[in-house]
């Protein structure tokens, strides 16, 4: 029996024993068909660990290349950079093996809001109890202001359900210190930590 292969970037569909040079539909690489096949749980448990790998070293490479640009290092930053780029390329592949061909705008923002309700109501509660019950408060607090932070992420995934059923446009501003999105011009200051309008930064 033939094998079915899926184009990651487009959905199509193909018959046999290796996937297409180039999908016919789209013109991705063979290198972006997934076998059409349930994943062993133990090989998307490996797909998972290396999934979450891949994006703290993307984000430890970024952080990584700041410091080297505060201490006059621009090359090394760049390097940095580079890496860290490549870092999301594989994360990106590992995310399309465990949820697959990502969904229509429509079913994104559902799936989105679902998993802030769920970071928000399952998650952090749990770790906030740990923090403190290892008597790191601070630790505690940065998983409160994230858990909240959450909440409105949710909140902005409804919201963006709406205009995109009377095709609105909205324009968005994020607390570089915290996360705390504003779907409209920032306060003063942040409603979640505090910080001074200065730390919004908009979204193209």
């Amino acid at each position: 029996m033939a094998k079915q292969w899926k184009c990651t970037s487009c959905g199509y569909l193909h018959e046999g024993n290796h996937p297409p040079d180039t999908c016919p539909r789209c013109g991705a690489s063979l290198y972006q068909f997934m076998l059409y096949a349930p994943l062993a749980p133990e090989l998307e448990e490996h797909l998972a660990a290396a999934f979450a790998g891949e994006s703290q070293a993307y984000v430890r490479n970024l952080a990584y290349a700041r410091k080297a640009v505060e201490e006059g290092y621009p090359a090394v930053a760049r390097l940095f950079r580079a890496v860290a780029e490549a870092e999301k390329v594989h994360a990106d592949e590992y995310l399309k093996y465990l949820e697959g061909v990502v969904g229509a705008t429509e079913e994104n923002l559902s799936r989105a809001f679902e998993n802030e309700l769920k970071a928000k109501q399952d998650i952090y509660p749990r770790l906030v109890k740990e923090a403190f019950r290892l008597g790191r408060e601070d630790v505690a607090w940065s998983f409160i202001r994230a858990r909240d932070v959450e909440e409105r992420h949710a909140g902005l995934y409804k919201e963006a359900l709406s205009a995109l059923a009377g095709d609105r446009d909205l324009d968005y501003h994020v607390c570089t210190v915290c996360g705390y999105v504003f779907d409209q011009e920032p306060p003063p200051e942040c409603p979640i930590c505090r910080s001074p309008r200065e730390k919004f930064k908009a979204i193209d």
